[in-house]
Formats: C-alpha cells, structure tokens, sequence
C-alpha cells in the first residue's frame, strides 16, 4: 500500500512539474511575442500615419492625429535632411540632419527619443516615443543561427524537465529503499525471534528422542517413533535455518567469505559427508567427475556446501529409499556446472528456471530449493532446475568470480 502511494506521489510530482515546464514555456513565448514591441505594432501605425500625411500643393495636411498616441511626435524629413512638417517635435530635436545623423537614429535613437522611420517618395517620415518609454536594439544574426533557436529551446525545455524528474526518481528511490530498509528489518527480527523461540524446545525434542531411541527397555516400535521424531525434528531445525539464510541473502545481509576451491576436492568431501551422516542410506549414491581437472573458482564453500547439501537431502526426502542419486560437475565455457540428479520431482521440466512453484505460489519442495538459487545468484551464477526422470539441478558458477 505504502508503495502503490509512493508512485501515485511520484507520478503527481512528474506530472505537475511537466505542466509547470509547458505553462512556463507558453508564457514565456507569448511575453516574448507581445512585448517584443514595447506592446505595440511599430510597423502598421507608421504606414498608417504616412498615408494620413499629405502634401496640397502649398502645406502639408495631417488627418492621423487620432492614430498618434498623445506621448508621441512626428516629423518629415526631405532629401536634404531639412524638417519640412512635425507634429509635437521635442524643441531638443533639432532641424536639420545629415546623411549620417539619418544613418544613425534609424538604427539607434535620435538624442535618447526611440524612433521609428518610414520611407516616402517626398523624404523621411520619422515618428518619436518619450525618452526610456522602449529599449531599442539592432540584432543581427546569420540565418542558420536563427534556425536554430527553436532547438536551442527545445534542448533547454527538456534539460530543465529531465533535471526535475531526476530529483524526482531520486526522492522516490530514496523514500522507497527506506521503507524497503524498514519493512526488510521488520522481517529479520521477526524471523530472527521465531528461530530463537523455536531452537529451545526443539533442542530438549531432539535430545529426549534421542535418549529414547537408545533406552535398553524401550520397544522397538516405540524406538522407531523415537527416531521419526528426531529425524523430524532435524527437518524443521533445517528449515529455521534455511529460513535465516534466505532471508538474509534477499536482505543482502550476507556477506560472502569467497576463497578458492578445488571442484573436485569439495565434491567428494560433500559426498562423504552426506553418506557418513547416515542420510544416504538405503540409496544407491554415486559421483561421477570428468578425468581432465575441474577449474578452480572462488566461492564461499560454506554456502556452496549448503547449496549442494540441500539438493542431496531433497533427493532422499521425495524418493524411497533404493533410488539412484549422482552428484558430479564439469567444465562449459567459462562456467563450473556442479549437478545433483536422481529420483523425481512433480511437476514439468523448466530448465533456466527457478524451483517448480506449488499451488500457494511458494517453492513446491520447500525452501530448500528456492535457498539453492539464492546461493548461486550470490555467486554471479543461476540454478537451473529440470524436472522428469531423473530429476535434476544444475549449479552453473562463473570461474572468473
């Protein structure tokens, strides 16, 4: 729920700074747009005004007063420079102008007055605006430069996005991996007191059945229940452990101790230790190596001995007794591939899996198989699981680990 919240924040986060981005860039271009004039048309009040300038033969006659804001003057310029007519000339305007005093207010000002200037057939018509009423600026640029403001645009639009989804992801990643932190805690304890609560009477269990399956005076069918008892008892003490380390390596709370090892050397003691442990009796148990040496690899033996242990142990727990199991390994590519086969598994063959899943969605042998997988991802490597006959599980481990 707390995560379903999380992104449901996230995506609110994206979307509002999305339309913030976009209402920005709007506003940006329509200020640009409307203000690029001062708020006025300054080309269309010129053409305008000219054509409202008329010259009867003997003075000139205005009828645009109304189109000339009250702030701003006019006045006509003939071809020697000369003030022929204004209409409320600034008396710091002077009278007469050169080629160059022309050149220079149509493109700068005239004395501080922006101005603008329209070309007719009897001279120059110049209108004037207040001192400081508009910036004026001559812009030149090539035409691919002007071409490429809108990508210019484009490019700063999405920087300015991606940098706040960015900060987004960040403090979402951030709430989530706390959460995760917390709820990750929340289960070791948890799991970590059951196991507690659980290895006390399940000691005092095992050790009573044990002392009944030795007692001189005891039947042989009660013996035998003794013996149920503790080999049952050795199973869920199994599990709590499985259960801690499964846990711990999805937490990432395990800490690998790799040190180089001898393939051929760990096989055969794993497979000492499986049959003097009294599990593989009763079964036909063979290891089969290849002649050339299998590669070294480094590996935390510990979890590998568990890993490897667990799929033997699996084989004798879902199989009666007289079935074959074989542990072997070889070399592939750069891979050390360690295999346990024998007997059968319910379910279809899923190579490149993970443990056949049971009806509940859990591991359908336990957790056993699921703690297997988890070992050979901790190492860079994966568990590929192969149900039929004979059942089969490969351990495939990088050798450069």
């Amino acid at each position: 729920m707390k995560l379903r919240s999380l992104l449901k924040g996230a995506m609110l986060v994206t979307v509002s700074a999305l339309l913030i981005a976009i209402i920005t860039l709007l506003g940006l271009i329509t200020f640009v747009y409307y203000n690029s004039n001062g708020g006025r048309d300054w080309n269309t009040p010129t053409e305008k005004l000219s054509d409202t300038l008329f010259w009867d033969g003997t003075a000139y006659s205005f009828s645009g007063d109304e189109l000339l804001e009250k702030d701003r003057w006019a006045m006509l310029l003939n071809h020697e420079g000369q003030v022929v007519w204004s209409l409320r000339k600034p008396d710091d305007v002077p009278e007469q102008y050169t080629v160059s005093d022309v050149a220079s207010f149509t493109r700068w000002y005239l004395g501080d007055y922006p101005v603008q200037c329209r070309v007719r057939e009897d001279g120059l018509l110049v209108v004037g605006s207040p001192k400081g009423s508009i910036w004026k600026h001559d812009i030149a640029m090539d035409t691919q430069t002007l071409l490429q403001i809108p990508i210019w645009f484009l490019f700063f639009f999405l920087l300015a996005l991606s940098s706040v989804l960015g900060l987004v992801w960040l403090a979402v990643g951030r709430w989530f991996r706390q959460d995760q932190q917390v709820r990750d805690a929340a289960r070791s304890n948890w799991i970590n007191g059951v196991s507690h609560d659980i290895r006390t009477p399940l000691s005092v269990v095992m050790g009573y059945a044990a002392q009944l399956e030795e007692a001189q005076d005891l039947a042989p069918e009660h013996k035998r229940q003794a013996c149920a008892i503790r080999a049952q008892s050795q199973v869920i003490r199994d599990l709590v452990n499985d259960l801690n380390l499964t846990m711990r390596l999805d937490c990432e709370m395990q800490a690998l101790r790799k040190e180089s090892l001898q393939p051929a050397a760990f096989l055969r003691q794993a497979a000492a230790d499986f049959l003097n442990g009294g599990m593989g009796v009763g079964f036909d148990f063979e290891i089969d190596l290849p002649e050339t040496l299998l590669p070294e690899v480094k590996v935390d033996s510990f979890l590998l001995r568990r890993a490897v242990n667990n799929l033997l142990t699996n084989c004798v727990r879902h199989n009666a007794p007289g079935c074959s199991i074989c542990l072997g390994g070889r070399a592939e590519s750069q891979e050390l591939i360690l295999w346990v086969e024998g007997g059968t598994m319910t379910g279809t063959a899923q190579p490149n899996a993970s443990p056949p899943l049971g009806p509940d969605g859990g591991a359908a042998h336990g957790t056993g198989l699921r703690l297997v997988a988890q070992i050979a991802a901790a190492h860079g490597g994966k568990a590929e699981f192969h149900s039929g006959i004979p059942y089969r599980c490969e351990l495939r481990l990088p050798v450069k680990g």
